[in-house]
């Protein structure tokens, strides 16, 4: 019982953040939410180590094990990605949160995936 409550908490709090994010206003054309631009292909949640404002992006890591056939072992791998911050989610992101990043169009050189939704905050 403790669990479905939690759930259906945690279900009432993405629908509220969704209508957040409805009523903003954002002019950006490359938001997944109010933009234009379609989403495809792989997504990923990773911790933001880094937001630069000016160019509306933010650098996001995740670890990932990888095989090495030669020692029989897994090995830990850091994968960086850049992805677009659109307009509406420049407030509430910051270093630190877990984001969610689904891949799109190339946007320019590096930035091929947008920020979709924060799953949690940085711990205070």
């Amino acid at each position: 019982m403790a669990k479905e409550r939690a759930k259906e908490k945690q279900k009432e709090k993405e629908t509220k953040q969704k209508e957040n994010q409805k009523q903003k206003i954002c002019n950006d054309k490359n938001c997944p939410i109010h933009g234009s631009i379609a989403l495809r292909g792989r997504k990923f949640k990773g911790i933001v180590t880094r937001k630069h404002i000016k160019q509306k992006k933010v650098t996001i890591e995740f670890e990932r094990m990888v095989f090495i056939r030669k020692y029989e072992r897994f090995a830990k791998k850091i994968t960086r990605i850049h992805a677009h911050l659109p307009d509406c989610m420049q407030d509430e992101i910051a270093v630190g949160d877990v984001v969610e990043v689904h891949e799109t169009r190339p946007i320019s050189k590096m930035i091929h995936f947008v920020v979709t939704r924060k799953i949690k905050s940085k711990a205070k």
